[in-house]
């Protein structure tokens, strides 16, 4: 099974992640942001992974903090859990829509990090989340698992929907790349012969 377990504690925030690339989506999340556990948990759901986190960070200062350091953690455990990458298919993509919101989402487990980030939204808030804070979960993520990540905004004019998009799609593609091809369960899917 591809597992992998973070801690991580500073003085913003301390973290405990469990990732499992081969699970069911169940999820047990709680960062103290309430719509980062939403986002999270349905995450999970529509990537199949299982996810626990537990953040304790200091929400009292913004949400900056807990969401960038659970970001890290994320890439973190899905490098390690991915290991060696043999047998992965490496590329996933996918335009998911959710309700007048259109996201493309396209991503390569590639060993470089690379974030091409174009959601623009039309609040600067959704409810207390402040919406700039969706580009630093994906930098934090992008830049700790090694992958690149091409998130788009086709349509959209509702906040919540667009970053809700975002997410789902994300784990769609990202659970589509990770997933193992079985005829190729042995070989690095690179010409080069590494990721």
């Amino acid at each position: 099974m591809r597992i992998a377990e973070i801690n991580r504690k500073t003085n913003e925030t301390e973290i405990s992640l469990t990732l499992n690339l081969d699970g069911t989506g169940k999820a047990e999340i709680d960062t103290g942001c309430g719509f980062l556990d939403h986002m999270l948990t349905l995450f999970a759901s529509h990537s199949g992974f299982d996810l626990t986190v537990k953040c304790v960070g200091d929400t009292f200062v913004d949400d900056h903090h807990s969401v960038e350091d659970v970001a890290i953690c994320l890439g973190k455990a899905f490098s390690d859990a991915i290991s060696d990458m043999k047998g992965i298919e490496r590329y996933g993509d996918i335009c998911l829509p959710m309700d007048e919101a259109l996201i493309l989402c396209a991503l390569d487990i590639s060993g470089r990090s690379y974030l091409s980030f174009d959601l623009d939204m039309p609040t600067e808030k959704i409810g207390t989340f402040d919406t700039e804070l969706v580009e630093e979960f994906y930098l934090g993520f992008v830049r700790n698992a090694n992958i690149t990540l091409h998130i788009k905004k086709l349509s959209g004019t509702n906040s919540h929907h667009i970053a809700e998009g975002s997410f789902k799609a994300f784990a769609r593609a990202l659970s589509k790349a990770a997933k193992i091809d079985v005829s190729k369960k042995d070989q690095i899917p690179s010409t080069k012969g590494v990721l």
